[in-house]
């Protein structure tokens, strides 16, 4: 995995304090001749929200007192407040930090430098991009620096695969093409899946390539989980993810037929069969989705084929399973977006409009934060609701876009006393 640690080196000098949603519970007892350990915990939620009117324009004059934030059907306490329009931020209310424990030390707090309105990284998955697409790729990649990317922004560029791009937290615009220009395809050709080597899983390469990207995603959420009262947002450019591509076909089932099949495949092995492969692909985006809802990250994501007419000339696939892998890609791709309360551009060419609605979302929004009062650690999923009680002119109800759920991370395994 070509991933550069430089890319965060922000984050560890300042950039603002912790937001995640941590666990609450008391300090295990320190046994006799061990060196103290100190942890720290931090409850601080946030959210972003998006309000509209009737006609679509964002709502800039609501007050902390406009809003309602309910967890689990519990009424929280906001504790901080900001409002960022056209991507400046307007702190009305910060958080105040949390009281010091007994047993607990806290680093000193550091001032925040960094006054940016918006984050933005860019993830090229060229593990998943066919070469052929080099092109389109490259220009969609361009078209997003031009339009996306404003003045005091404030964005950073990765890539999963071969074209090697770590490119750090930066507002150097002249990046954008830099990286642009490194960017190619590298993801496998449909006849590389069907006649490559099969393991009890489906093709080991496939399920490699995704864990690569999979792991990637989660540290970035660990990274910008310490990112506070700024909108985050992750663009990423895929052809999205299928741990059982072109299953037919890799099975023989398609052999004397015009179309790729695999020689080496017995169609009668009962054991050939990758039957819980949608099943694992979707517990593995279920942890990357959980991961980005506890950081307050959204992800928006780009299928660069576009409009999808058919499959290409010089890969004769069985119609069905291309369709079939065709669609489970794109599914992965719609969910990754939605679960993350961001949107996915898929078999589409009309990337305009959205990358506009990119730029809305992230520059005209709300962040409230609320130190939760549920302390009940066994409930790990956690159901949030906003409500805005002012109406819009005409007296109806006002559009509330937010995150509706977030999950607690897990809760470490104590360390091995040594002996």
């Amino acid at each position: 995995m070509i991933f550069g640690t430089a890319l965060f080196v922000a984050f560890s000098s300042g950039v603002s304090r912790a937001q995640q949603p941590g666990q609450a519970g008391g300090a295990a007892p320190i046994p006799a001749g061990t060196d103290p350990t100190f942890r720290v915990t931090v409850d601080l939620v946030s959210s972003d929200v998006i309000v509209r009117n009737r006609s679509g324009q964002f709502v800039s004059d609501l007050a902390k007192d406009d809003f309602e934030v309910y967890e689990d059907g519990m009424k929280q306490d906001l504790s901080s407040f900001v409002l960022v329009h056209g991507g400046r931020a307007f702190t009305t209310m910060a958080a105040a930090p949390l009281a010091v424990q007994e047993g607990i030390l806290l680093p000193a707090a550091r001032p925040t430098s960094d006054v940016a309105g918006r984050i933005i990284i860019f993830v090229i998955d060229d593990l998943h991009l066919e070469f052929r697409d080099t092109s389109r790729i490259r220009a969609l990649f361009r078209k997003m620096a031009k339009e996306l990317i404003h003045e005091g922004d404030l964005f950073g560029i990765v890539s999963t695969g071969t074209s090697s791009i770590a490119i750090d937290l930066t507002y150097d615009r002249a990046r954008l093409e830099e990286a642009a220009n490194k960017i190619s395809g590298g993801g496998l050709r449909p006849s590389e899946i069907i006649q490559g080597m099969q393991g009890a899983q489906g093709p080991a390469e496939v399920r490699y390539r995704a864990h690569v990207a999979f792991k990637l995603a989660e540290e970035l959420m660990t990274r910008l989980s310490t990112v506070h009262d700024r909108r985050k947002a992750v663009v990423l450019i895929s052809n999205g993810y299928d741990f059982d591509p072109f299953a037919a076909s890799r099975s023989g089932a398609t052999a004397g037929s015009p179309f790729l099949s695999n020689p080496m495949a017995n169609p009668n092995d009962p054991y050939g069969s990758n039957r819980f492969a949608d099943a694992d692909l979707a517990m593995e985006m279920r942890e990357v989705t959980q991961s980005a809802n506890r950081a307050n990250v959204s992800w928006y994501v780009f299928d660069p084929r576009g409009l999808v007419a058919g499959q290409d000339l010089d890969e004769q696939v069985d119609p069905v399973d291309w369709e079939t892998h065709l669609r489970k890609s794109q599914d992965s791709l719609r969910v990754m977006a939605e679960e993350t309360g961001g949107i996915a551009v898929v078999n589409t060419n009309d990337f305009d409009k959205a990358i506009r609605r990119i730029d809305a979302e992230t520059s005209d929004y709300y962040v409230l934060g609320y130190y939760s009062k549920n302390p009940d650690v066994t409930r790990r999923r956690r159901e949030i609701e906003i409500r805005v009680a002012k109406k819009d002119q005409t007296g109806g109800n006002l559009e509330v876009m937010y995150r509706r759920e977030y999950t607690l991370r897990p809760v470490p395994a104590p360390a091995a006393q040594a002996r």
